[in-house]
């Protein structure tokens, strides 16, 4: 039997307290893992205290989500589930469904998990899906949907009930298991004062150059409530055929962010696995705004982001689905997969896996919401998180400009909130009896 070595973090009250880097490994046996008192199946660390909600065949019996909330559901091979949502009418919402199939099953490129919402009269408001793709490889899929507020819309405008709708995309094609499910829901205020209703014109398109320097060890997260935070830097880990791993980068307005994830050669440099290597990109609310793959011959691999704008509150003008995931600042997760079906031809490692990040341009500031977001504060960063994050931009060599790294450090470091006032405390006096 395989140990698999599974990066978390516990849970830490408010966003000050940065989840902890490599401070909390926890074992599970063989590449799925199994269910237990950290909440984890199938490798997925589900969030802390969650509760249960089942979903219902029709939308009569569908029970509710509270916005700013998150659940553990589960779906079925067959059917479609329903979930209500009671919304007003000055809020957009959104809602990301995270389905983790068991390792056992096979599953094709494009099965995976599809989500709709609708208004009461069963009219679409939005619709997305995450498919598996071409590794063939059981992973944690998340698609999401939103209600949005748009004056110049006819339907999904009103106050009221909405439906959450959720299927699998490929039921005669799909592992009979039901699969776990993780759902999050998320509100957002309109700003105080209008702005522009047109995406931002140009931007700075050139795809940067992956950062260089030394990597700092920084395990990954086995989960999006359990992901590592992590600044600009390098970023180095452990990860197997199987395992997907969730790091979070505060990203403010105005920055632009960029990785690229490298994995270290085999031994054995004889074989191909498709699609080996998977890199995504997901906004606060766990949309998707980008992901790209690389096959995996033993020889090291590298797969980077495609070239994004800055974080504004107008990307949402946008018609591409990249440029109108980037619509608000926050924590944004980098998720990291490596096929199962590398073990094939290559072993169960571990495999080295190097993290590239980078965050450009300057901070702006946000839209000025007319109310509270549910949950609060998640579209705006904490200081903690600007002091993994420095609100300036990069040097010529990639350093982050302005930022005090001994407070970085500390962040970074993954450390509780009253160590982290202790130490914030420690550098206050050293940098005192300096001046005297």
């Amino acid at each position: 039997m395989v140990t698999v070595l599974l990066a978390t973090t516990a849970a830490l009250p408010g966003k000050a307290a940065l989840a902890a880097g490599e401070a909390g490994e926890v074992r599970a046996a063989g590449v799925a893992g199994v269910a237990g008192a950290g909440g984890m199946s199938a490798g997925y660390a589900f969030a802390d205290g969650a509760p249960r909600v089942e979903g219902a065949d029709d939308t009569s019996a569908a029970a509710p989500l509270e916005p700013g909330s998150t659940y553990r559901s589960s779906l079925p091979a067959e059917g479609t589930l329903y979930y209500r949502l009671d919304l007003d009418a000055a809020s957009d919402a959104y809602v990301s469904v995270t389905a983790v199939p068991g390792s056992g099953g096979e599953v094709t490129a494009v099965d995976g998990v599809r989500v709709s919402v609708r208004d009461a009269d069963g009219a679409s408001c939005s619709l997305g899906s995450a498919t598996f793709g071409a590794a063939h490889s059981p992973r944690p899929v998340t698609a999401w949907g939103m209600r949005e507020i748009d004056p110049g819309a006819s339907r999904c405008q009103d106050s009221g009930t909405y439906y959450v709708a959720v299927e699998r995309i490929r039921p005669e094609d799909s592992p009979p298991d039901a699969w776990d499910l993780e759902l999050t829901t998320a509100t957002e205020p309109r700003p105080r004062r209008a702005g522009p209703t047109e995406a931002p014109g140009a931007w700075d398109s050139a795809s940067p150059e992956p950062l260089a320097g030394a990597p700092e060890r920084r395990a990954g997260g086995s989960g999006f409530a359990r992901a590592t935070a992590v600044g600009q830097g390098v970023w180095q880990s452990d990860i197997r055929p199987g395992q997907t791993l969730y790091y979070k980068v505060p990203v403010d307005w105005g920055r632009q962010v960029s990785a690229t994830a490298e994995l270290g050669g085999s031994d054995d440099a004889s074989g191909y696995a498709t699609a080996a290597l998977r890199l995504g990109l997901h906004n606060p609310v766990r949309g998707e705004v980008d992901d790209a793959a690389k096959g995996y011959t033993g020889r090291p691999a590298a797969v980077g982001l495609a070239a994004l704008p800055p974080v504004a509150y107008a990307n949402r003008y946008a018609a591409g689905r990249q440029v109108g995931a980037l619509r608000f600042a926050g924590d944004y997760y980098l998720v990291v997969h490596l096929s199962a079906q590398v073990a094939d031809d290559f072993g169960d490692g571990p495999f080295r896996l190097t993290l590239r990040v980078r965050l450009r341009g300057a901070a702006k500031t946000g839209p000025g919401y007319a109310g509270e977001p549910r949950p609060r504060g998640v579209f705006e960063l904490s200081a903690a998180d600007r002091a993994v994050a420095p609100p300036g931009g990069t040097t010529r060599d990639g350093a982050a400009e302005g930022g005090d790294p001994a407070m970085r450090a500390v962040a970074v470091g993954g450390i509780g909130t009253g160590s982290l006032l202790l130490a914030g405390l420690a550098v206050w006096t050293v940098t005192a009896r300096r001046r005297a």
